[in-house]
């Protein structure tokens, strides 16, 4: 199983813990500017948690993965992002990336 957990530059920064394998990572790009980037990760345990830090570290949230859809495969994983991210004719660009 995989999900997908993201990060938003200038709001916050979301931190995988163990039980997740980061597998695919990508930058979203919107009208040239970027706007979040994506983590596909593997699920390896179930009880897993991702941490949520507010930019300037005001707020911190933990969030068990459970919460959070679940794909059977990575390019399941990617079709959902690549629907999410697409908006008719506008300017969008989904790129493989490295996560920060």
């Amino acid at each position: 199983m995989y999900v997908i957990v993201t990060n938003k530059p200038g709001k916050f920064t979301t931190q995988i813990g163990e039980g997740l394998r980061p597998v695919k990572a990508f930058d979203y790009l919107f009208c040239g500017k970027k706007t979040a980037s994506f983590l596909i990760a593997e699920l390896v345990d179930d009880t897993a948690r991702i941490r949520i830090v507010e930019e300037g570290g005001t707020s911190v949230n933990t969030v068990p993965v459970k919460f959070l859809p679940r794909f059977q495969t990575v390019e399941r994983a990617i079709e959902e992002l690549e629907t999410l991210t697409a908006f008719s004719t506008l300017d969008t660009v989904l790129q493989p990336a490295a996560w920060a």
